[in-house]
């Protein structure tokens, strides 16, 4: 695997107050009023975890939680309003938030116009 910098910075070898200080301002924001208390529970749950990289994910609703350099290499499920998208934590994703890897619309897909969709299709023959 080869090392990702964020910033100048290694991503694996920064602690979380390093990190922090490298991020940008909307961010570091976030971080210095404090994390909230389903923040703090998945980050205690990536900890459990940390051993068990891979083995399964784990949920939550934190879309606008920021990735962390100790979250790399974990399995997320992410909700997108409808289900949980799992998401493997890359080191290229640092600095990013959760929900934007979970989708919340799907792409449209239009298929085949059907009978009576159009003019031309009045007078077509139907099956009898």
């Amino acid at each position: 695997m080869a090392d990702f910098y964020y910033r100048g910075r290694k991503v694996l070898e920064l602690s979380r107050e390093e990190f922090i200080k490298l991020l940008p301002s909307r961010l570091r924001r976030k971080f210095r009023r404090g994390l909230t208390e389903q923040e703090r529970k998945l980050l205690a749950k990536l900890e459990k975890f940390k051993n068990e990289k891979g083995k399964k994910f784990i949920k939550t609703h934190c879309r606008d939680m920021v990735i962390l350099p100790e979250m790399v290499g974990h399995k997320i499920g992410v909700h997108n309003g409808k289900e949980f998208v799992p998401i493997e934590i890359k080191q290229e994703m640092v600095g990013h938030r959760l929900g934007e890897f979970a989708l919340t619309r799907k792409e449209v897909k239009h298929g085949a116009a059907g009978i009576g969709a159009s003019r031309g299709t009045k007078f077509a023959a139907s099956k009898k």
